[in-house]
Formats: structure tokens, sequence, C-alpha cells
């Protein structure tokens, strides 16, 4: 049957779909990981060795999944993560990730690496919106970017610390991996940082980054960022518990434990494993999110269940968007609130606050 008269029922079905929709070049830079892709799979699979332990006659004959993350009440503890290039999954691109997500009270995080800018998602506002960060070594234009995302009304900046240098995405090193005629780093006003260009033998982005991103990042630098933002701080990329105190002594509000879905360093440790260190590192002091690999709602259980706040959610915003522009990614989220909600109930946990370290083994 014709993928057009499916209809999908979990997200690993909409991947299917937009995997036979996507130009090639296009599906291998959302899908890949780097070098063999061990850790893009960890990522996965480490879920599914961690087992739940309900408990049982626990009145959920009613169910809240709001929570409070960096102080403020959400809806569910689901945030979009940050992902570049979006609209080569759909036109809708990132003004349909914020409405969707916005429509459902979800915070939309918009990349440095967007293919629309700042102000035209922020006027597409139907909710909240936080910026990710990518670190030039031009700091003027580091700043430039902080303060456009300010005063556009951006709720919350993501710094990523992962990135000095890209890690070898071998499909993208195959597939020669640019942006196609007509797309852009839209938020970068100088020509020379907008295109991501062919390169003979390689990956463009790749080549984008080890020219432009400062891999002399240190810890220091992330003081300089809190004093030229008012928004709240998270440090994401972080996989230790030393990293994490380090992060926090250094003025970061939140921290996202993640490996860059498995595209930076392989082998290195899945973020649920990576979890528990850093929930007790921090011992209550900034909230910690979780990315990578999550694709039921009992994984989002999970998270919760070792300490995180939330968690953010990648590719399958992609490949709702690729499926069925701004209403697949909708359908996407309501499919994971659905899933948590019902992952809620079974394990005896009506409210996300009786999500906790019993349920899980």
């Amino acid at each position: 049957m014709a993928d057009t008269l499916q209809t999908p029922l979990n997200l690993f079905d909409y991947e299917r779909m937009a995997a036979a929709r996507l130009d090639p070049m296009v599906y291998g830079y959302y899908v890949g990981g780097a070098n063999d892709e061990i850790t893009l799979r960890e990522n996965r699979e480490s879920f599914n060795r961690i087992s739940l332990r309900p408990r049982m006659m626990v009145d959920v004959g009613e169910r809240d999944l709001s929570t409070v993350i960096l102080g403020q009440r959400y809806a569910t503890p689901i945030i979009t993560a940050p992902m570049a290039f979006i609209a080569l999954a759909h036109p809708d691109g990132e003004r349909g990730v914020a409405r969707a997500a916005g429509s459902l009270g979800i915070p939309m995080t918009l990349s440095t690496m967007a293919t629309t800018s700042i102000e035209d998602v922020a006027a597409e506002r139907a909710g909240p919106l936080w910026f990710q960060l990518y670190v030039y070594k031009d700091r003027g234009i580091t700043r430039w970017l902080v303060e456009r995302a300010e005063t556009a009304g951006y709720e919350a900046l993501v710094v990523t610390v992962d990135s000095p240098l890209l890690g070898k995405r071998e499909r993208d090193v195959r597939n020669q991996f640019h942006l196609p005629e007509g797309y852009t780093a839209a938020n970068l006003n100088d020509p020379s940082y907008r295109r991501v260009s062919a390169v003979d033998q390689g990956s463009g982005l790749a080549s984008y980054i080890a020219s432009l991103y400062d891999p002399a990042l240190t810890w220091k630098d992330l003081e300089w960022f809190a004093s030229i933002t008012k928004m709240p701080i998270w440090v994401k990329g972080i996989l230790r518990g030393d990293d994490a105190q380090r992060a926090v002594d250094h003025g970061a509000s939140g921290i996202v434990v993640s490996n860059h879905g498995g595209r930076q360093l392989d082998t290195a440790i899945a973020g649920i494993t990576a979890l528990p260190e850093v929930i007790a590192a921090v011992n209550g002091r900034v909230d910690v999110l979780l990315d990578g690999g999550i694709r039921r709602g009992t994984d989002i259980l999970k998270a919760l269940a070792f300490g995180a706040c939330g968690v953010m959610i990648g590719r399958p915003i992609l490949w709702g968007l690729a499926v069925n522009g701004e209403q697949g990614v909708r359908d996407i989220l309501t499919i994971l609130r659905a899933e948590l909600e019902l992952a809620m109930a079974l394990c005896g946990a009506p409210t996300v606050n009786e999500i906790t370290p019993d349920l899980i083994v």
C-alpha cells in the first residue's frame, strides 16, 4: 500500500514514510550519525534495557502532564530540539514547527543554523521560543545573534558546547552534503556565513564549521554569555557529572544531557546512561533536560524517573514535517503526549511529580 494511504501510528511509522519522501542527501543528513553510528544506535537501545516497575491500584482517573521548567509551568515535559536546515524537509520549515509546538504549549528551540530567521519565526509565535547558539570565532556575530533573540522575545538561550569541530558523518561525506540553491543559514548577515556550499569529496557542513565555529571555547566563555543576556542559559552537550558542575559554577541555569544525536563523537555514552550521574552532580541546583533516542512515551517517563525535568525531541519532528508539514509535527507531538499520558496511568503516576526513581530498574 502506498505510504499516502497509510495512517502512521507511531514515530517509527513516520520515519519510514519520511525516508521514502525525502531527497537521499537530505535524509542522509537528518538520519545519520558519526562514523560507525554506534552511539546513534545506543541512544535508542539504551532505553530498551530499562524496565518499568508499575504501581497498582492508584487513582489515575485524572492525569496532569504539566510541569515546571526553570520556574515556568509548561503543558508537557516536551521541548522541540534545535535542528539545522529544517526547511529541507518541507516548505513549512521552522515556521511550521513553531506553530505546531506553540499550539500545544510546547517550547520550540530555534537553531543558529535555521533556514528561517530569528525574527520571522518569532512572528509566528504561538507559544514559547528558545534560541540555540553555536559560537562563532567572530564574537561580534555571536553577541549579535544573542541580542537579536532576546529582542525578539525568545525566553531561553541554549548554548551547544559539543561541536568545536564537526563529527565525521560519513553519510554526508559520501553524499557531499550542502545546502541546495535557494536555502541559506538565514540568521547570518555575511553572505559567506549564510551559504553551506558543496566541496570536493567531502561534507560542505564540516568545512563550514571548521572555518567559522570557535574550537577554543572554554568555561570562562559561559560567564561572558551570562553577562550579555538576561535569558537563562542552558548548556547543551554535557555527558559527565564534573562538566555539569563546571557549567553550574560558571553561570548555567540548566543542563541538557546530550551527545548531539550520535552525530559528534562515536562510541560516546548514551544520554539516558549519562543522566543519573549528571542529576547527582547538580544535586538540584539547576534543571536538567535530556535528548537523544526518545521515540516513545515510555522513554520520556524513564528520563523523568531518573530526574530530568523534561526532554528534547529532535529527528521525529523532521519526520512529521516531511510527511505532512506543520500538521505532521503536531501529530508527532500529540502521539508522544498521548503515549506519555498512557504510560503514566499504567505506572500509577497521575502527575509528573509522581514519576519517581522507584518506577525504573
